[in-house]
């Protein structure tokens, strides 16, 4: 199977399943950046969206697949990755996840359906 049909089927199976709020606790606030852990089970599908500012996240466990610009990305334990300002991205729990999402304090969200 072809890279292009696998992030089509994955794209098509994304819009049909229902996303997961992760469990997400504050790990360290300082004065201008937040750390949070995210977490979630294998197989959940987290929300579609965007942030007005750059982040990082760190996979601390598990395996995850990161869609961002239209393209797959696997994520492992130790891996890390920028998600730039309006960047529209959802992550798709492999394994049992655990990640940590590193953020300027006065980050925006914007959610998709």
């Amino acid at each position: 199977m072809a890279c292009t049909e696998v992030r089509i089927q994955l794209k098509i199976k994304a819009t049909m399943e229902k996303t997961t709020q992760p469990i997400v606790t504050t790990l360290a606030t300082g004065s201008n950046l937040i750390t949070k852990q995210m977490q979630a089970k294998a197989g959940a599908l987290l929300p579609k969206h965007l942030a007005d500012k750059e982040s990082m996240v760190f996979i601390h466990e598990g395996e995850c697949i990161l869609n961002i610009h239209d393209k797959a990305k696997v994520l492992k334990q130790g891996d890390a990755i920028v998600i730039p300002a309006a960047a529209i991205h959802q992550i798709k729990v492999v394994k049992d996840f655990k990640g940590v999402h590193i953020m300027p304090i006065d980050i925006k969200f914007e959610f998709f359906k």
